[in-house]
């Protein structure tokens, strides 16, 4: 009798403890790969026929889905849009009376960025090393490497990429992508209304807890 409760007891621990792991898990997963604005990714994503897991996973990697985000470079928003690409996307798609701070709005943002993805796919027939990696350096680097036997030996692959933020860029972009396309397979196609406010709430976390570390005395941890 007492075995049988001893194994109850061990059983029910086992549940309990497999729970707070797969709870602990499910907590770090949305902190470390964050996914809001799904309508619109959805709806983007969609319209211009791109991955709605590789624009979840360029958003993570560009801004961390900071919605205010600015490079040193000019490039705004979610996606990180630049300022010649925000102009040109704004000419082709029809955004009336555009200016540069449109790209803070998030539904703007995704649009212009699932468009350039879409034009990058057609630029170079889908291969998705070339698309990451002309969207960072942009994609007159990107042919003109694939014109160098230094880094493209077949002219339609790039065996090196000669930018190490490039090359970092686009190994981060597809690990994010096979998380994202993991762990989101379900709840991606599911729209959300409020899912702003959630990752709005992990950046004001990530922020304030950034910035006060920043503020404690050397020796002292926050």
């Amino acid at each position: 009798m007492f075995s049988i409760k001893k194994g109850i007891k061990n059983i029910i621990s086992f549940i309990i403890t497999i729970g707070l792991l797969i709870i602990i898990g499910s907590v770090i997963i949305s902190a470390l790969y964050p996914v809001g604005y799904k309508n619109y990714i959805n709806k983007y994503s969609k319209e211009y026929n791109v991955d709605p897991f590789l624009v979840a996973s360029v958003i993570n990697v560009e801004s961390n889905y900071n919605k205010r985000a600015v490079s040193s470079k000019d490039a705004r928003g979610l996606m990180q849009i630049g300022p010649s690409t925000g102009v040109w996307a704004s000419e082709v798609i029809g955004i009336e009376n555009y200016n540069s701070d449109m790209l803070f709005d998030p539904e703007i943002n995704i649009k212009i960025g699932s468009w350039y993805l879409n034009q990058l796919n057609k630029e170079f027939d889908n291969n998705l090393d070339l698309v990451l990696t002309a969207y960072n350096a942009g994609s007159g680097n990107v042919k003109k490497w694939l014109s160098d036997k230094e880094y493209s030996q077949s002219g339609e692959d790039l065996h090196t990429i000669p930018f190490k933020e490039t090359s970092n860029y686009l190994k981060k972009v597809k690990w994010n992508h096979g998380i994202y396309s993991r762990a989101y397979k379900y709840y991606m196609p599911k729209g959300d209304n409020n899912s702003s406010l959630y990752v709005d709430l992990i950046i004001y976390i990530k922020e304030f807890l950034k910035t006060n570390i920043n503020k404690a005395p050397k020796g002292e941890k926050f």
